[in-house]
């Protein structure tokens, strides 16, 4: 159940979901509070959960991981076995970026990332085709990036 905010919280949350590295008095500064009070009240909120960490947005660009691709994927059946099964193989695979399971046409959408075409095509014919659970794959590669946000809408 999501917890109340109140706008203070909505203002430290805004801020620290563009600059996780900001410090406590630039922060305390930047919602118009003094540190002590801003500092517990991160506090309370990474202890509830609404935090849940922070991390290093990688440019992939800049470390050869330049393409990513969507794949759209279909499972033989759709029973809690096979979807468990697809679950726990695809957590161990670090190209895949993000997984969720769908409704409609298909059972799962994932982003991949990787070096290039040719290695996506062999992480699929190597190993998303290999899941017992996976009947078909079909990918969609992107064009360009339009927008790529980190930032939840806070209300």
């Amino acid at each position: 159940m999501p917890i109340s905010l109140d706008a203070i919280d909505r203002r430290i949350l805004s801020v620290l979901q563009r600059d996780g590295r900001i410090s406590n008095v630039d922060l305390a500064n930047a919602v118009g509070l003094s540190p002590s009070p801003c500092l517990r009240r991160v506090k309370l909120l990474e202890d509830a959960g609404v935090i849940d960490r922070y991390v290093a947005v990688l440019d992939g660009l800049q470390i050869g991981m330049s393409l990513t691709v969507f794949a759209r994927i279909w499972f033989k059946t759709q029973d809690a076995e096979t979807t468990n099964l697809f679950a726990e193989t695809v957590r161990a695979f670090p190209e895949v970026v993000e997984c969720y399971l769908t409704t409609g046409e298909c059972d799962a959408i994932m982003r991949i990332v990787t070096t290039d075409l040719h290695a996506y095509w062999r992480f699929q014919s190597d190993y998303l085709m290999r899941i017992p659970s996976v009947q078909s794959v079909k990918t969609d590669v992107p064009m360009e990036t339009i927008k790529r946000s980190y930032e939840l809408p806070l209300g």
